[in-house]
């Protein structure tokens, strides 16, 4: 059964909303699965499964005004281009006060819109992948260049990845050697997620929080369905109390590199989900 093409419960529209959902359908780089360009419409597809009230947050979706802006046109367009062109619409939501939320299609994308933000963001990146190395594939735009682009514009400080278990020894030597703060989801799995959260927290207290989810951050049993799947992954419970824990912080929000051609719609319903849950959580703070 195909749903309209637009996030279910929508009922707002660009002016009036305080959320802005938009799609990115790009997946050029990706360097293992292509098929990540379908994710926005997946995810959109998944979201009307759901009953608008959570009993979790005990808040009813249709009570938040935010619209779906649909996907900006970046078929045609090289990694730098589409980058521009998230950064272009990502400026103009901040401009009129409203929260970006950005559906993916590969994790390149996120460094447009960090660009969009003052450079004393703190950027929350949950992704079984440093993504730290400074040009992939001859393309210093690449998915596995994300953390290093978002680098340039955010104090490595500022930089936190959560959920790692794959990088190359370089980039891993880089990144530690410019402080980017890393998580390993092995360590996670020791300790648990509430240790690590009560850890960053004298870091990130009263500090202004983009979050980016790359579903590949879940196990593969969880979110099958990605770009390049990594076992021994963190689970969806973690990431709800990641959300729980920061959700009065954040100010944008994506969730990446969903490839619905590997799965039969797991990973987009895991995804819509959570675009749900962040929207009801930072609500609050509306």
């Amino acid at each position: 059964m195909n749903f309209p093409n637009y996030f279910a419960d929508v009922e707002s529209n660009f002016n009036e909303a305080d959320f802005i959902i938009f799609g990115v359908p790009y997946d050029k780089t990706s360097s293992f699965r292509k098929g990540a360009r379908y994710g926005p419409i997946d995810i959109r597809q998944a979201s009307w499964n759901y009953e608008a009230y959570n009993m979790i947050t005990g808040n009813d979706i249709k009570d938040i005004k935010f619209c779906d802006y649909g996907d900006i046109d970046v078929k045609n367009k090289t990694p730098r281009q589409m980058v521009k062109k998230v950064k272009e619409l990502t400026t103009r939501i901040l401009d009129k006060n409203k929260f970006p939320i950005l559906l993916g299609g590969e994790h390149s994308l996120t460094s447009g819109a960090i660009q969009a933000y003052s450079n004393d963001i703190t950027v929350l990146s949950l992704d079984a992948h440093l993504d730290y190395r400074d040009k992939h594939e001859n393309e210093k735009y690449n998915h596995a260049c994300v953390i290093r682009r978002i680098s340039d514009f955010v104090d490595a400080e500022n930089i936190f990845v959560c959920g790692v278990r794959s990088a190359d020894k370089k980039e891993f030597e880089d990144a530690k050697m410019n402080n980017i703060s890393i998580i390993l989801s092995s360590e996670i799995n020791k300790k648990g997620i509430s240790y690590f959260l009560d850890k960053l927290y004298d870091r990130l207290k009263s500090k202004k929080i983009y979050m980016t989810l790359d579903v590949d951050v879940l196990d593969p049993s969880f979110a099958p369905g990605t770009s390049t799947p990594e076992p021994f992954g963190i689970t969806p419970f973690d990431i709800l109390e990641i959300i729980d824990f920061f959700s009065s912080q954040l100010v944008g929000f994506d969730v990446v590199e969903t490839c619905p051609p590997y799965d039969n719609g797991e990973t987009a319903l895991i995804a819509a989900k959570l675009v749900r849950y962040v929207i009801e959580k930072a609500s609050k703070n509306k």
